[in-house]
Formats: structure tokens, sequence, C-alpha cells
């Protein structure tokens, strides 16, 4: 009896070894192309490599820059014919007012926070309302920190302020003397109007309207030896940039170039000597050649980059038509020498403590 009973036993536990190997072998082999396909280093959980791991030199380096701040000179065409200009009425074309939002949409996508606005005279186009309508667009539906226009200011009116200055952060105004028949020799002129008595005008509507005022002058052969410190400081602008006059093959030098700019050009000494007369000035920003060349990113009417590395400017692709990252990369924008030049500043009246 107990015989049989064990050899019962003995009979289940042989068949349940059997259905064990059986299940055991068929687990193997659907595991076998797997394990097959994994590298060795993987047969084992090595948690360490899940953390990121730090971005290498080559990589930051490689990376496109960043448009913090963009010049977009939508037009080229201007009422004034300055002499030294370097960036001329080459075409007439101006981008429809919705591609150039959409532009500047992507602008903003890609990390822009400055606008700055120029030409030519942006102010030519539609009377004003054609800028009127961009910076208006990019402090209410982008929240730009900071919207800019550079003018020559002979066709500004009261009338503009009062319905856009609300939106505008900066307005600078191109002064290069306050000697009017340096401005004629210049070519800072267009009919009888005084471009000196129409700076001063426009620096009180600034001022009613809560727009800081900003000065902007080309030093060049006919001004170099000028004494601006009282006028200056008269006018109180938050910044007065100061500039060397700059030659760029193409725009105002060379065989197809529609200016020819070098008998306002000034030597590094020059330049350095204008400096140091009106080193007391304190919100004067000087730049140099070699800052301004590479430092700043520049977008023309068909919102293409402009690389000026090579002394002319060599266009990428338009943003609209590759985007922002693949044209950024053919700008030959220097984003260090930005920085180092103090691209970057308190640029947003809502941050400026001034007395308007």
């Amino acid at each position: 009896m107990q015989l049989a009973v064990l050899g019962r036993l003995l009979s289940v536990g042989r068949a349940v070894l059997a259905a064990l190997r059986g299940s055991l072998g068929a687990l193997c082999w659907s595991l076998a192309p797997l394990s097959l396909s994994l590298p060795l280093s993987l047969s084992l959980p090595r948690w360490r490599h899940s953390a990121p791991q730090p971005e290498t030199e080559r990589e930051r380096e490689d990376a496109p820059p960043t448009p913090t701040s963009v010049n977009y000179h939508f037009t080229r065409q201007c009422n004034y014919k300055c002499g030294f200009c370097f960036h001329t009425a080459k075409t007439s074309f101006v981008l429809p007012l919705e591609e150039a939002k959409r532009g500047l949409a992507m602008l903003k996508e890609a990390g822009m926070e400055k606008i700055n606005f120029s030409g030519g005279e942006p102010f030519l186009q539609d009377k004003g309302e054609f800028v009127g309508k961009l910076v208006q667009f990019c402090k209410q539906e982008l929240q730009l920190p900071s919207v800019s226009i550079v003018s020559n200011g002979s066709l500004i009116r009261k009338q503009w302020f009062e319905k856009y200055g609300e939106y505008l952060d900066i307005l600078a105004i191109s002064c290069d003397s306050f000697d009017e028949d340096v401005n004629i020799l210049i070519g800072r002129r267009q009919g009888k109007k005084n471009h000196v008595e129409n700076l001063h005008k426009l620096r009180q509507w600034c001022r009613e309207h809560a727009v800081a005022f900003k000065i902007n002058s080309v030093i060049n052969r006919f001004n170099v030896e000028e004494d601006m410190n009282e006028q200056i400081k008269a006018l109180n602008p938050v910044r007065w940039k100061v500039f060397q006059c700059l030659l760029i093959e193409g725009e105002n030098t060379g065989e197809d170039a529609l200016r020819e700019a070098e008998k306002f050009v000034i030597s590094d000494e020059d330049f350095d000597r204008f400096l140091d007369r009106h080193k007391d000035v304190s919100c004067l920003v000087p730049e140099s050649n070699q800052k301004m060349r590479d430092s700043y990113l520049i977008l023309d009417e068909y919102m293409r980059f402009l690389n000026c590395r090579n002394g002319r400017k060599e266009p990428s692709k338009s943003i609209l038509d590759v985007g922002v990252e693949a044209a950024i990369k053919f700008s030959g924008f220097d984003e260090k020498m930005f920085l180092r030049r103090g691209g970057k500043y308190v640029w947003s009246k809502a941050d400026m403590k001034l007395d308007w």
C-alpha cells in the first residue's frame, strides 16, 4: 500500500519537473533574440548612464547664437543723402506687413528680446504707419521688453506719438553735427528744414509721451574736430551712440556702390581724440569699426541676416524660408563682442528711471 502511494507521488513529481523544464526552455528561446541584439554593456543595469552629460565646449561653439537684439532694416529708401551711409537704396522692396509680423514672431520664438527698426528712413513707408503697426505688434502682441527705432527725424509727426508712442521704448535720432552747414556737407538735410531745431522738437515730444530719447552720431572728417559737450548735455539723451565712419564694399565704397564714403573716413587716432574730448559725457557709448562690424545682427528688407565680416554685406537665406536657426548660422554675428561692447543694457522704458 505504502509502496503504491510512493510510486504515484514519484510519477507526479516527474511530471511536474518535466513541465517546468518545458516552460523554462520556451522562455529561454523567446529571450534569445533579444539577448543577441543587446550590447554586452547593457546586460546589467547601469543607472549612472541615465544622468544628463555636460555639454562639451565643441557643442557650445557649434550652437547658433541667440538673436537677443535684432536690427531690422525693413526699407532701404531714404529722403536724406548722407555721404557715408552704409545701407543705401539699392532696392525699393518692403515686405507685406503680415509677412514682416510673421518673421518677427519667429525671432521672438528664437529668443529675441529687443527689436530695432531702421532703414533707410523707417518713417518714409506709409507716412510712418508701417513702422507704427510693427512697433505696436512687437510690444502688444509679442510682449518684447524693448522696441526701438532709428530715424533721421525729419518725417515724424506729433500725431504719430499720440497713436504709437506708448508702444515705443526708445527713439534714436541721427545727428552728426550741431552746425547746420556741416549737416548740409554730410547730406543730412532735406529742403529748408533745420535738422538741429527739429532734433529739439523731437526731444520734447519724447518727454511728453514717455519715450526714451537717444542720439546716434557718425564721426567723420567733417565733424571730428567739433565739440558737442554742451549740446549733448542739454538734450540729455539716455544714450549717445558715437560711431566711427565705416566703409562697406558695395554700399558706400567700390564700383557698385551708391555712395563714395572714402572722403569721410577718419583714422583710429582721430576717433580716439574725439572720444577723449567728450569723455565727461556720461551717456557716451563709443563704437569703433572693430566693435561695430561683427557685433550687430542685421536683417535686410527680405529678412536675411547680413554678414559684414569680409567688408561686404553677404546675405543669408531669409528666415521666412529656412527659419531663424538655419539663417543665423551665416550671419557672422560675434555674440561675445556684442556683450563686450555693452550691447545688452537697460533697454525697456519700464525699467528706466527717467525724468521724462
